[in-house]
């Protein structure tokens, strides 16, 4: 379990830095400077909110694995935010540009980050 939580933690990462990397490129020198503000805020809110999780340790294994399924889904809330915040972003620039791709892009960020942001949630659904 640990290790497909991992997996899909490092398949987001990499999906985020393609998705920036690409957006970076095409922007102009103040335009950069306010995405760069806007990306160290994000991740500053998120590593605030990331760390102010407390795990309690107890004697019940059970209970210790909970606690760390607990954390564990916490940053992956924070990830599935922070994905909601871009791609409101990147909707809000593709009307701006006109660009139909980008737009596309941005409604696919959106909802892969309330899939994301909601995992714990529909996990429970589907379990039972």
């Amino acid at each position: 379990m640990f290790m497909i939580i991992l997996d899909f933690a490092a398949s987001i990462y990499t999906v985020i830095c393609c998705r920036l990397h690409r957006i970076f490129c095409g922007l102009s020198g103040k335009v950069k400077k306010g995405f760069r503000f806007y990306c160290v805020a994000v991740m500053a809110t998120a590593l605030v909110v990331g760390t102010s999780v407390t795990a309690f340790a107890a004697s019940d294994p059970l209970t210790v694995v909970n606690n760390l399924s607990d954390f564990i889904f916490g940053l992956i809330r924070a990830v599935g935010m922070i994905l909601l915040g871009f791609g409101i972003v990147q909707i809000g620039l593709s009307l701006k540009s006109h660009d139909p791709s980008q737009r596309a892009n941005g409604f696919l960020t959106l909802a892969g980050g309330v899939v994301i942001t909601f995992a714990k949630e529909i996990l429970t659904l589907i379990t039972g």
